[in-house]
């Protein structure tokens, strides 16, 4: 919170009429009680209140936890966010490089009175990795946002529906369900193609994955070389994809297969076949680690998505 600066009077200055002296001492008197009103505007602010918001468009305020030294709260900040080039090398990644895009981005601001929205960074896969069972890790993840409701007055204002937190894996999905404040109010930014993860179409964002790096250069052929009308290769783990295969699967134009497709059967087999199709679909299955739309749009096959 920034103070208010002490102003300081006027240096006296030598005065030869009366009319001087009385012009010099109402600027005083002026000076004086602008110095009290501020200050008193200054010590109310200390107080707990609603501030009014001016926001900027496109500005995001990356509300993060400060840190703590009472004992119940200690390795908190370990345990919830810690730095996302920790996700490099796995499906999680594309969370990583979310919240690295953003930091380096003009769109973050420092002073909450200019943010449209605010950032919450919860990571859940590292609790998972040291033994955190789901149900202290969703204490865990309350007990974080409780925090910054205490903390601080911008949740309180709009029950957190200008708040948004990411999920890219089932750890984090399991973590918070059982968060409805959480769930129900924030935007949940999630990567998955599915509604199965607790994602709400009026409020929530999809954010596909992206499997980095590629493993064969963009585009490849042009519209006129690509033989196949769809391709799809997957399992039935979700409603859509059971229809899918029933409906599609012997379609002389299409290329539905109802399993993945075997390594074994030669290199790059999956990634060539995007080459050859001009339309990829992308059906919503049951996990949220799928990266097929970022790899239709890499492969130049025009992404389905169901």
């Amino acid at each position: 919170m920034s103070a208010v600066k002490h102003l300081e009077p006027p240096s006296s200055a030598a005065v030869c009429t009366l009319q001087g002296s009385l012009l010099t001492l109402a600027i005083q008197t002026l000076l004086f009680f602008t110095y009290l009103s501020l200050k008193s505007l200054h010590t109310s602010s200390l107080q707990p209140s609603t501030p009014t918001p001016t926001p900027t468009p496109h500005t995001v305020q990356v509300s993060q936890p400060q840190a703590t030294t009472t004992s119940d709260e200690e390795g908190f900040d370990d345990a919830v966010y810690h730095s996302p080039k920790i996700f490099k090398l796995n499906y999680d990644e594309i969370k990583g490089y979310f919240f690295q895009n953003l930091r380096e981005s003009k769109y973050v601001t420092d002073n909450p009175d200019q943010a449209d929205l605010f950032v919450l960074p919860i990571f859940c896969h590292k609790m998972r990795a040291k033994g955190i069972s789901y149900e202290n890790m969703t204490i865990i993840v309350q007990n974080y946002v409780e925090s910054l409701m205490s903390k601080y007055p911008y949740w309180n204002r709009t029950l957190g529906a200008d708040h948004l937190f990411v999920t890219c894996h089932d750890v984090g999905v399991r973590a918070t369900e059982g968060l409805p404040f959480l769930i129900k109010n924030s935007i949940h930014v999630v990567c998955s193609p599915s509604y199965d993860v607790g994602f709400i179409p009026h409020k929530d964002v999809s954010l596909p994955h992206v499997l980095q790096p590629f493993a064969l250069p963009a585009g490849g052929n042009d519209v006129g070389n690509r033989t196949t009308l769809g391709f799809w290769a997957g399992h039935r783990n979700s409603k859509i994809r059971v229809i899918l295969a029933r409906v599609w699967e012997n379609d002389t134009e299409l290329d539905v297969s109802n399993n993945r497709i075997n390594r074994a059967t030669g290199h790059l087999v999956y990634q060539k076949r995007f080459y050859r199709t001009k339309f990829c679909i992308c059906p919503g299955g049951s996990q949220v680690n799928c990266a097929r739309i970022a790899d239709s749009i890499h492969y130049g096959c025009i992404p389905v998505v169901l």
